[in-house]
């Protein structure tokens, strides 16, 4: 299928910018790509955590795994583990898997909450990819589990990698800083000039240039709605430290500080770290000094120091400029979904592209919407992880857990503790289970049961719950450890 645009220009690498390119040059046949970029800027890319949904987008692209994992650094990711945010000394785990039934009488949750107390440990026993990241165990899901997973990676290794399969399938890129935008009469974009005095133009442009948002932001002065009244972090230190013995942790981890949370990320050969802070509770100094000090390993370099303001823009498609990754907004990477609303954009544009259906107002308007509903739907999810906590030793706390919230999120709320019902909206980019995951993990239960969970005999509902449990315990046991299988799969 042709597209109505023969010559796509995109604005920025990084991880963005090559996703996008890659992308476009394997999907749109007979469309010129062609990527500027200045080796003069740089990228913002500090290390990756991601999402399980990176998996189709390789898939799409016919990335093989090892291929990628050699190159990046990467190693495998079955969730998250939240330290200290309900409070000090208390932990849960975020699963890309499963906890059985989520509603009527043979509810995992519902019967584990009814006998709380029954020595049947944390709801995370319940669930199996849960209880192999607290081992460090690590295999691949078979077509009958009911789990997933995702990566971690170096991003500025995942960016070149991506450039070099994006010019294989007929990307070019250019190097050049932009100095000049020319517009058209109608407003949109009409060619670029760099430094040098080079002109570059295209028919459509992806707006890959970062936090600077070059093209939406700058040029076409696209406002940003801002979501910082809600999510109020707007800093981030990050440093790399040394590899932490032989063993890789198949997971993320996050600790809640006085004014923010800290990353760590383990890769093959480095460990990343950041810690995630709102200025307006803590200066930079110390925030700087706090990192320091949750590092388990020797720093490998000076910490970076990254600026930024959470939420997104009004429009992320305006004229013939259509804003990707930072350009287009940016929520903190507190559940790692930077790369999947990246991927969501560059999906819905791409079908857009290949229908085949004139480009006209309404159309742009539904990408529009669809790309704030789900700016939106992540920001709701990531205010759920402090709003639940019982922390209030510091301003930061204090204020996240009294703020009036979003209508969309206190009526989720309302739901889950009045019913026990996990209500979802169209375009969530966290499943039930996930929301699961977080009340569970805060403590956070329904004020009332469902009658439902009577219709089964507690004796009968225990056994139910120890009989799983055990049979998660065994067959983790029998699992390779995450860094045996990561060495077998890279061949080492």
């Amino acid at each position: 299928m042709m597209t109505p645009f023969k010559r796509i220009v995109v604005v920025g690498g990084g991880t963005a910018g090559w996703m996008t390119a890659a992308a476009l040059a394997t999907a749109l046949k007979g469309t010129a790509v062609e990527l500027v970029e200045s080796e003069e800027i740089g990228i913002v890319g500090v290390g990756e955590a991601t999402f399980p949904s990176i998996r189709n987008f390789h898939r799409l692209l016919g990335i093989d795994e090892a291929e990628f994992l050699r190159a990046t650094n990467g190693s495998y990711k079955l969730g998250i583990e939240f330290r200290d945010w309900r409070a000090r000394g208390e932990s849960y785990f975020h699963t890309f898997g499963d906890f059985g039934e989520l509603s009527g009488p043979t509810a995992v949750w519902g019967q584990y909450h009814r006998l709380e107390g029954a020595g049947l440990g944390a709801l995370g026993e319940q669930c199996l990819p849960s209880v192999m990241a607290g081992r460090g165990r690590f295999v691949p899901p078979r077509e009958q589990d009911r789990y997933d997973y995702a990566y971690h990676f170096d991003a500025a290794l995942y960016a070149g990698f991506l450039r070099k399969l994006a010019e294989q399938r007929g990307a070019r890129r250019t190097e050049g800083r932009i100095v000049d935008v020319a517009r058209r009469a109608d407003g949109g974009v009409d060619r670029l000039t760099l430094a040098d005095g080079r002109v570059v133009a295209g028919d459509l442009y992806i707006d890959c240039s970062g936090f600077a948002a070059l093209l939406l932001g700058r040029a076409l002065g696209e406002p940003f709605v801002d979501f910082s009244h809600w999510l109020p972090v707007d800093r981030a230190w990050a440093c790399p430290s040394e590899r932490i013995g032989t063993e890789l942790a198949p997971y993320t981890r996050a600790t809640a500080l006085e004014a923010g949370w800290a990353w760590r990320i383990p890769l093959q050969n480095r460990v990343g770290n950041g810690h995630v802070f709102a200025s307006r509770y803590i200066d930079e100094d110390g925030a700087r000094e706090q990192l320091l000090r949750q590092l388990d390993s020797p720093a490998l370099a000076e910490p970076r120091l990254l600026r930024f303001q959470t939420g997104h823009r009004a429009r992320a498609w305006v004229h013939n400029v259509v804003a990707l990754g930072l350009s287009a907004g940016f929520l903190e990477p507190l559940e790692s979904t930077s790369i999947f609303l990246i991927q969501r954009g560059l999906g819905k544009l791409i079908d857009l592209l290949l229908s085949g259906a004139p480009l006209t107002g309404p159309v742009v308007a539904d990408y529009n919407g669809v790309n704030a509903r789900q700016f939106a739907r992540v920001r709701d999810f990531l205010i759920l992880h402090y709003c639940l906590s019982a922390r209030r030793e510091s301003a930061l706390w204090r204020a996240m857990t009294s703020m009036e919230l979003p209508d969309t999120l206190a009526f989720k709320i309302r739901a889950w503790r009045q019913a026990g019902a996990l209500h979802q909206y169209d375009l969530e980019g966290f499943d039930a289970t996930s929301w699961l995951a977080i009340h569970a993990g805060m403590g956070h239960w329904p004020e009332h049961a469902d009658p439902s969970l009577g219709d089964m005999e507690r004796a009968e509902a225990l056994e139910g719950l120890q009989w799983r449990r055990e049979r998660i315990i065994e067959a983790v046991a029998a699992m390779s450890t995450h860094d045996a299988y990561l060495r077998g799969m890279l061949g080492r």
